[in-house]
């Protein structure tokens, strides 16, 4: 990769875990975030859970941009009636980086089979920060960040800020 792409750079990280039923103490996922975030050296600076709700999801992504580079939003993906957090940050995003669902969802068919389908996946910009949607599972979890935004976060950054 041409160096010019991917400039050195402080990276913080933001977890916020989308649940009305978790607590820190049940938050497998988000314990899970932190770990890979921590263990690739992106400090988490902002931590929270929050209930499937638009005003809740979108109040605490605001916090998160006040204090980190890469906000990673895990649960409120999927399918139900109270599903929201693509529907919460898409308005949101300056621009949307359609590949990163697109891959999600290749890595979880080979992983899981066609029920990868139902996987709500997004990424983009937003104030030259990047956001990321994920679902909630730790599986999911685990892979959308060790295998697309671990290896990708300079480099997306570096272009969102340019």
């Amino acid at each position: 990769m041409n160096p010019e792409h991917v400039k050195p750079q402080t990276i913080r990280g933001a977890v916020i875990t989308v649940s009305s039923s978790r607590i820190k103490e049940t938050d497998k996922s988000g314990e899970a975030l932190i770990r890979l975030l921590e263990q690739a050296n992106i400090p988490v600076s902002h931590y929270a859970i929050v209930p499937d709700t638009i005003p809740a999801i979108r109040n605490e992504a605001f916090k998160a941009g006040a204090a980190a580079e890469c906000i990673i939003l895990s649960g409120g993906t999927g399918l139900t009636h109270d599903d929201c957090t693509i529907e919460a940050i898409n308005p949101l995003l300056d621009k949307k980086i359609d590949g990163f669902g697109e891959l999600f969802r290749l890595l979880s068919y080979q992983q899981i089979g066609s029920a990868a389908m139902l996987s709500r996946a997004l990424a983009g910009i937003w104030g030259g920060k990047a956001v990321f949607c994920i679902p909630g599972s730790t599986g999911a979890v685990e892979l959308a960040t060790s295998k697309l935004i671990i290896p990708e976060i300079a480099h997306i950054l570096t272009h969102a800020n340019k």
